[in-house]
C-alpha cells in the first residue's frame, strides 16, 4: 500500500481510530481493504473469507504478510468492521489517489494529453478524453406491481398480528382481519387477465383499506404485548411496510404513478425503479451504475 514512499491509504484508514491509545491495535490498512478485494473477487460471505485467508499462504502476502502463519489473520467478525470503515466514499477517495500517484509515476497520461491536444505543450488545458457509461444491476425480484405489493404487505402484517397476539392467547378474542375475505378479493383483480382503470384503482383501494386495518391493530397490540417478540426481519418488514403503505396511500389519494423513493420490494426496500429505455425491458429494478475510463482507470459509482 505504499506508492512512491508515502503510506496515504494507512493515513485515511487511520482517520476512523481515536488517538487515545487505548484497547488493541488496529488492523493495518492493507489487511482491511485486500480482506474486502478478497471478498469480492471470491464471492464469499465473511467466514468464507477468513477461512480463505487462513490456510492460503498467497492470500496472507496479498494481506500484508511477509511469511506465512497458520494463526488467525483476523476474526471473522472484523469484516464487519472492515466495511464500517471504508465505505463507499472512502473507497472512491483511494481510487482517486492511486491513479493519481500512478499517473504522476508513469506519466503516461501527460504523454497521452499531449497527442490529442495535437503535440502542443501549451495546449488549452483539455486532460484528454472521457468515455462514461451508465448501466443497471438488476435485482432477483419479481416485477412488482402496486396491487400484488399491498397483497403482500397485508400477508405480512397478519402474520406479525399473529405473533403478537401469542402471548394474549386465552386473555382477550383475537382481532379480525378479514383475511379471507382480503385474499379472494385480491385473487379476483389479479386472475383477470385485462383490469380497466376504474377496476384496478377499486381493488388497489380495498388492499389498501384492509393494510391499513393491520396496521392499526399492530398499533394497538403493540400497547399490549411487545414488538420485542418479533425477529428482526419480521420488524424490519413492519418498518417496509408502513413507509409502503404511506407511499401507496398517497399516491392512490392523488391518483398519480409516481413518488420519491417508491418501495419496489418488501424485502429489499433499496431497489428502485431504472427507465432503460430498450425495446425488451423498459424499467429494470436494482443499482444505477455509472462507469467512467479516465487515463486507462477505470472508476465505478453506485
Amino acid at each position: 500500500m505504499h506508492l512512491g514512499g508515502e503510506s496515504f491509504i494507512e493515513d485515511q484508514y487511520a482517520e476512523n481510530f481515536a488517538d487515545s491509545g487505548m484497547g488493541a491495535p488496529a488492523k493495518a490498512a492493507r489487511m482491511a481493504l485486500g480482506a474486502l478485494m478478497l471478498q469480492t473477487k471470491l464471492a464469499s460471505t465473511d467466514a468464507g473469507t477468513f477461512a480463505w485467508s487462513q490456510g492460503n499462504p498467497y492470500l496472507q502476502y496479498f494481506l500484508g504478510y511477509e511469511s506465512y502463519r497458520d494463526e488467525k489473520p483476523f476474526d471473522s467478525s472484523m469484516m464487519v468492521y472492515f466495511r464500517k470503515r471504508l465505505n463507499l466514499k472512502e473507497l472512491s477517495e483511494i481510487n482517486e489517489l492511486i491513479h493519481g500517484k500512478y499517473s504522476k509515476k508513469s506519466g503516461s497520461s501527460e504523454d497521452e494529453d499531449k497527442e490529442d491536444q495535437g503535440g502542443s505543450a501549451g495546449g488549452s488545458g483539455n486532460q484528454g478524453k472521457l468515455i462514461v457509461d451508465a448501466s443497471c444491476a438488476p435485482a432477483d425480484i419479481r416485477y412488482p406491481t402496486d396491487l400484488s405489493l399491498l397483497n403482500e404487505a397485508r400477508e405480512k402484517s397478519e402474520h406479525i398480528i399473529d405473533r403478537l397476539h401469542e402471548p394474549l392467547k386465552g386473555k382477550e378474542k383475537k382481532v379480525r382481519t378479514y383475511r379471507k375475505k382480503a385474499r379472494r378479493d385480491y385473487l379476483r383483480a389479479a386472475k383477470r387477465r385485462k383490469l380497466s382503470a376504474k377496476e384496478l384503482r377499486k381493488a388497489i383501494g380495498k388492499q389498501l383499506r384492509y393494510l391499513k386495518r393491520d396496521l392499526e391493530h399492530i398499533h394497538g397490540l403493540a400497547t399490549r404485548s411487545s414488538l420485542g417478540r418479533l425477529k428482526r426481519k419480521e420488524y424490519r418488514d413492519l418498518l417496509v411496510i408502513s413507509e409502503l403503505y404511506r407511499q401507496q396511500n398517497q399516491m392512490y389519494e392523488k391518483g398519480t404513478r409516481r413518488i420519491e423513493g417508491r418501495i419496489v420490494s418488501i424485502s429489499q426496500p433499496h431497489v428502485r425503479p431504472i427507465v432503460r429505455g430498450k425495446a425488451s425491458a423498459p424499467v429494470e429494478f436494482g443499482a444505477k451504475l455509472s462507469v467512467s475510463l479516465v487515463g486507462g482507470y477505470a472508476f465505478v459509482f453506485g
